[in-house]
């Protein structure tokens, strides 16, 4: 993969940072446009006008997601799994959300919140081994250059991943089970498409005689918001950004808090739980997915040069100070 950095030279019309060029797999060759409720355009298929294009291997030399590959790190994230499978359950969720929810530990600015995240290192991702801060830039940079009119799905980008402040010791220092991995719903039955699936077979909840059905404690059709999903890093930024009323539309809201419901949006599992809003939204989550997991790399973005752009985006779509 080939990363070249660009000064910018503005703040609203400056270039990307980073542009990401690559001859392996282009993602997506047509542009066909629907219009969501809120007026955003939403392509039916991945675009990428300027070529983003798909690498074949992550820095580690592996097939991206690649949770049965033999070396260090995918025991480090198995384990990780292990220990997430056997102990994420409905109560523990639920008591999650109400400690969390109320958000009293910090207040500070969006870009406060990225720069803590320079220590921050996600144990679940077999693809990636850096700061976190890096991973957001990469993939908002790639976004925004095949996208630049979508500024919101920039700013997505670069917030989604917010909620690991929760490995640091003010947010209460939860193991990386409670805060990053694949997350699924609790209160009904464990998809067999979730990762390492069979370490469920020691969480309590598959003992439940309701819990363990296909629907649950929920309707069918009732919409991914009445569900209860695990407990971590995305449903704590979705918490934060809803209750300090950030004006980033639906679509926004919804990338954050099911970025990494693998299970939905790569399989296609537990959508009977979906609703017509959910249904609209999740195409901008597909679209959104392929800059997450493949824009990841160990070339840095030049976090100087883009910091003004995404502080005037902060601004537009966040209050100065938000309560977390």
């Amino acid at each position: 993969m080939t990363i070249r950095i660009e000064q910018s030279d503005a703040v609203n019309n400056a270039a990307p940072a980073v542009v990401v060029e690559q001859k392996n797999k282009v993602v997506g060759e047509e542009k066909e446009e629907l219009v969501l409720d809120g007026g955003f355009v939403v392509p039916d298929k991945v675009v990428s006008s300027h070529g983003f294009a798909a690498p074949d291997i992550n820095a580690f030399g592996n097939s991206f997601r690649n949770y049965n590959a033999e070396n260090e790190r995918q025991k480090t994230v198995e384990n990780l799994y292990r220990e997430q499978h056997t102990t994420q359950t409905l109560d523990f969720v639920k008591k999650m959300r109400a400690e969390y929810g109320k958000l009293n530990r910090a207040e500070m600015s969006i870009w406060d919140c990225c720069e803590l995240l320079n220590s921050v290192v996600d144990d679940s991702d077999p693809d990636l081994d850096e700061p976190q801060i890096q991973h957001l830039l990469q993939s908002a940079e790639a976004i925004r250059k095949d996208y630049p009119n979508e500024d919101w799905l920039h700013l997505t980008a670069l917030i989604h991943d917010l909620g690991k402040i929760l490995l640091l010791p003010q947010f209460g220092g939860l193991p990386q089970w409670a805060v990053v991995g694949d997350t699924f719903p609790l209160g009904c039955a464990f998809d067999e498409s979730n990762v390492h699936h069979k370490y469920f077979a020691e969480n309590p909840d598959s003992k439940n005689p309701i819990y363990s059905t296909k629907n649950g404690v929920y309707k069918e059709g009732c919409g991914l918001d009445s569900v209860y999903m695990s407990w971590g890093h995305d449903d704590y930024m979705y918490l934060v950004a809803k209750e300090n009323k950030t004006t980033l539309p639906s679509a926004a809201l919804f990338i954050v808090r099911y970025h990494s419901f693998y299970p939905l949006h790569k399989h296609g599992a537990y959508k009977h739980l979906m609703n017509k809003q959910d249904e609209e939204d999740i195409k901008w989550l597909h679209i959104f997915n392929k800059y997450d997991l493949y824009s990841k790399s160990k070339v840095h973005v030049d976090v100087a040069a883009v910091k003004p752009y995404y502080q005037s985006l902060i601004a537009k779509y966040f209050p100065e100070k938000l309560r977390w």
